[in-house]
């Protein structure tokens, strides 16, 4: 499966009086590496929207492993874990500099008309966008 890794480095507003990334951040951060991941596919989101279309988060989990903290730099990798031409959900992991994993998530999309919040179907809405998600799930040999 096709899996981008995109850089962060922790800014010293995104932490908590503990000194670790206060978990909301984390989202941030999983929105980062979806956009980047949207844009390896070929696709830009601003151009989506465009189309009069907005694609909100209808489930997000996250599961903490080990505090990410100010100064130090972590990497999102980003990949799609499951998909059904209507519904998207993207796989994260979020990993200190030396690969450990710090937090694992999943956020699940829905593609809808920005002026009613209507579901669109991508499969017949956005056939590109489409052949690329199943092309992303794909294992890579």
């Amino acid at each position: 499966m096709k899996i981008v890794e995109t850089p962060i480095q922790v800014r010293y507003q995104e932490t908590d009086m503990m000194g670790v990334v206060y978990h909301a951040n984390y989202l941030v951060w999983f929105e980062i590496g979806r956009t980047a991941f949207i844009d390896a596919l070929g696709f830009k989101y601003s151009e989506i929207e465009n189309q009069g279309v907005v694609s909100p988060v209808i489930d997000a989990n996250m599961s903490f492993k080990t505090p990410v903290r100010y100064g130090e730099d972590a990497q999102v990798k980003t990949w799609v874990e499951e998909y059904d031409g209507l519904r998207v959900t993207y796989g994260y992991e979020i990993v200190h500099g030396d690969g450990e994993i710090a937090v694992t998530g999943k956020t699940k999309h829905v593609i809808v008309k920005k002026d009613n919040f209507r579901p669109v179907s991508i499969r017949r809405s956005f056939p590109d966008w489409h052949e690329a998600c199943l092309k992303a799930m794909e294992n890579e040999s």
